[in-house]
């Protein structure tokens, strides 16, 4: 597929799609939350 014959390579970047889909799910998740106790 592609021309990438070696699991490891597909591996690579299918964890690295995760983990930005991953990132954007928690970024939007806690768009809006700010620090709690901020007000001294």
């Amino acid at each position: 597929m592609l021309g990438i014959d070696d699991p490891q390579i597909w591996l690579a970047y299918v964890l690295c799609f995760l983990s930005a889909v991953g990132c954007i799910i928690y970024g939007a998740l806690n768009w809006n939350k700010g620090e709690e106790g901020e007000e001294c």
